[in-house]
């Protein structure tokens, strides 16, 4: 036994390591050492003189895989690289060069990206009549069939729903045109591999002689068809490893299917399972609350992570009066604490991006450096844009930019807003400023190009009915854009200044993977954590759950809860009502 290998490895990281033959399953809590588990398993089996070429790792980002890669070949004493480390889709993609012939697409087949695949559909959609749904809804409601490897021949005995037939006219001719273009989409990749091991089962059998062990890291984050690859890879030899925390799949609206656990549990019943219960990275006051947040659901293991912390500072809940004071109050605590961590240790986290604008506002008044992460400033994003436009049109017909973006919207909703300027150019100073927003959505049918069942598409919808509430804050148009131009003269400022690291600004599903040393989850309330889609459906609220639980274990050192009595918020204003899942734990709440 190589002592190196196991060094520095607690009893239950030891223990998974040291299993080499056989199915095997990891429940590897948050900030439990899942990649060095990985890493040092593939060093064991290297070491126990299992040649690295019959080794795949699959992971999901390119950046996991090229740590693992560096991290193993660091000490493979043989020098020889693994069979395969990488994405599913990058494994996928490898295969089809080289066997796609069999499924009638040639070795050079092209890869479609989002944006192609947008513009094709948009080409199908045109040719095919309009549509009331967007390319984005279509291509999203595609992608979940392709993921439960549901083909247009068998769309409509699974999905019956009004949408249905117009989604398979559009589905079936996408594919057949994908097929003239000998293109494949990236739901392809996954798909036409679970054909190829299906229909042409000596391939099958080739790629498990070559691969007889097989490592899966977040395994709680595949859907069906990644399912169908693993299980089809390792049905011969079974030496196959998943590692993943249940209570972190928060993917679903993607496709990720948290009963594939199930599955693996039915497919290889004789699976070993370790649990990594400790933490590295959180206060035991932090973990405590996770724990007694997460406990709650029933569908899924549940771990109890113990840190090699310090018992921590006490989590902070907060109840403000509304959300400037929520905003107000976070900036304060950043700035009482910036001397003690840097900036860029802090996280701002929350459930929709529309909820960023007003902490942005906040920090931008102050002057506290932030990063959006992964989005848009909120009054750069293309709705907003596209609304402010049609407003400052009835303001200044003069205003040629607005006038341009305005015409690009539609030719048709250009004629509504053209009819409607016509009607109210005089008297426009009478209406509210949200009033005239409903004015011009009714007359143009803007909201029509969103779908609420896209998840991108209702995103888009949040961020709109959050412009509503700057409109019931500065009910006059003049000064409802006067404001708007204000924040975005700070934007400016802000960036003319130079880049600077600083406060992270993300949504809850942003976070996950991430770690900072101060976390601040806000707007923890009825509607909005756990959002109001999800409130009736059990499986979706028990997903909620493990995005806040995602959201807490972020923090290393200082937690901070925040909550309103009152919100306006995706234009409404009201009395808010703290979340359900801090009464589950009202131990920690005062």
């Amino acid at each position: 036994m190589n002592t190196k290998i196991f060094k520095n490895l607690n009893q239950h990281q030891h223990d998974a390591v040291s299993h080499i033959k056989g199915p095997s399953l990891i429940l590897a809590g948050a900030g439990s050492g899942k990649t060095r588990v990985l890493v040092h398993k593939v060093q064991n089996l290297i070491e126990n003189d299992i040649s690295p070429y019959s080794i795949v790792m699959i992971t999901f980002t390119n950046k996991a895989a090229s740590e693992m890669k560096n991290r193993i070949q660091a000490f493979n004493p043989t020098g020889e690289s693994l069979g395969y480390i990488g994405t599913f889709h990058a494994f996928c993609a490898k295969l089809l060069r080289i066997n796609g012939a069999l499924l009638g697409f040639s070795n050079k087949f092209v890869i479609y990206d989002d944006g192609d695949q947008l513009a094709l559909i948009r080409k199908i959609i045109k040719e095919k009549g309009s549509s009331k749904f967007s390319p984005s809804y279509f291509l999203y409601r595609i992608s979940l069939a392709k993921n439960e490897l549901i083909p247009p021949s068998r769309y409509l005995e699974v999905f019956t729903d009004y949408q249905a037939k117009e989604v398979h006219k559009i589905y079936d001719a996408y594919q057949k045109e994908l097929r003239k273009s000998d293109a494949l989409d990236f739901d392809d990749l996954l798909v036409k591999v679970v054909e190829l091991f299906t229909f042409h089962p000596e391939i099958l059998e080739k790629y498990q002689n070559r691969h007889r062990y097989i490592l899966v890291d977040e395994f709680q984050d595949t859907n069906l068809a990644q399912y169908a690859i693993t299980r089809l890879l390792a049905d011969k030899y079974k030496n196959i490893t998943i590692v993943g925390d249940f209570s972190q799949s928060i993917y679903s609206f993607r496709g990720a299917d948290i009963t594939n656990l199930e599955k693996f549990q039915k497919d290889f019943e004789k699976a070993k399972v370790f649990n990594l219960e400790r933490n590295y990275r959180s206060s035991q006051t932090i973990l405590d609350f996770a724990y007694k947040i997460i406990s709650k659901n029933k569908s899924h293991p549940i771990l109890h992570l113990m840190s090699e912390n310090i018992q921590g500072e006490e989590i902070v809940f907060f109840e403000s009066d509304n959300e400037q004071e929520e905003a107000v109050y976070i900036t304060q605590e950043i700035e009482k604490m910036k001397d003690e961590y840097p900036y860029s240790s802090f996280a701002v986290l929350y459930r929709t991006n529309a909820q960023s604008r007003i902490i942005e506002e906040a920090f931008l008044h102050v002057g506290t450096p932030y990063v959006l992460v992964g989005g848009t400033r909120f009054y750069e994003r293309k709705e907003i844009k596209d609304i402010l436009a049609y407003l400052k049109l009835l303001v200044n017909p003069k205003d040629s930019v607005a006038r341009d973006r305005a015409v690009k919207i539609g030719k048709k909703r250009f004629e509504g807003f053209a009819k409607l300027y016509n009607e109210i150019k005089e008297s426009y100073e009478d209406f509210s400023t949200e009033i005239l927003m409903e004015k011009v959505f009714e007359s143009t049918n803007y909201l029509d190009l969103y779908s609420v069942i896209d998840p991108e598409d209702a995103m888009r919808i949040e961020n709109i009915k959050e412009l509503k509430s700057v409109a019931i804050s500065f009910p006059n148009v003049v000064e409802f854009l006067e404001q708007v131009a204000l924040v975005e003269s700070e934007y400016f400022e802000k960036e003319k200044r130079g880049p600077k690291d600083g406060v992270k600004l993300m949504t809850l599903h942003q976070a996950k993977g991430l770690e900072f040393d101060v976390v601040f989850i806000v707007g923890v309330e009825e509607g909005i954590l756990p959002h109001s889609r999800s409130i009736d459906d059990y499986f979706q609220l028990e997903e909620e759950r493990r995005l806040f639980y995602v959201g807490i274990t972020r923090a290393r050192k200082r937690l901070y809860i925040t909550y309103t009595k009152r919100r306006t918020i995706f234009g409404r204003r009201g009395e808010a009502l703290k979340s359900r899942f801090l009464f589950e734990s009202e131990d920690y709440v005062s």
